[in-house]
């Protein structure tokens, strides 16, 4: 994957404004890609960013790249709590979640809806798309939208600028160790 692929799908949480983003990754060989998940973890450890493969095929993954400390502090919600007990999560630290989050991932009996709590989705908008699934929310952009729409428009927008402006530095020489941000 190219650096300004890369940049396109987690500027946001490169910028440290989202704990995470999930993005595909096709590849040629297993090979190939650990050593590319080993040289962005390298690159990107040092600024508090983890990358993970949540699912892997023989030329597909879906990675997560995180920050750790902003998901530990998101692990503390009472309202996300509340709603991975709902889902079955036993534990609610951050490495007992990831682990009961890969395990969902590669049971393979689709999405979990639980996911945008590790985004940085507004645990409210979560349950909304739990509970309603594609009815009745109020607007689509980064996520459904089932709470509060103006300040979802606002985040979405936010996003889009901080993509639009890493794309722009990247392009004008900036590395992807440089746009990331140490927390």
């Amino acid at each position: 994957m190219s650096e300004q692929t890369f940049i396109r799908n987690a500027a946001p949480t490169l910028a440290g404004i989202k704990t995470g983003s999930l993005f595909p990754f096709h590849f040629a060989s297993r090979s190939q890609a650990t050593r590319e998940l080993c040289g962005w973890n390298r690159r990107l450890t040092p600024k508090g960013l983890r990358l993970l493969p949540l699912r892997m095929t023989d030329h597909f993954a879906t990675l997560y790249l995180y920050r750790p400390s902003m998901l530990r502090a998101d692990l503390q919600n009472r309202e996300t709590v509340c709603l991975l007990k709902e889902a079955g999560y036993g534990a609610y630290d951050e490495k007992t979640c990831l682990r009961e989050l890969y395990r969902r991932f590669h049971r393979g009996d689709g999405f979990p809806h639980e996911v945008g709590l590790f985004l940085s989705y507004p645990p409210e908008d979560v349950r909304g798309f739990i509970e309603h699934r594609n009815q009745g929310c109020k607007c689509v952009g980064c996520w459904r939208v089932y709470g509060d729409e103006r300040a979802a428009k606002c985040r979405f927008a936010q996003y889009q600028r901080c993509i639009n402006c890493y794309l722009r530095q990247h392009a004008q020489g900036q590395s992807l160790e440089q746009l990331a941000v140490k927390i």
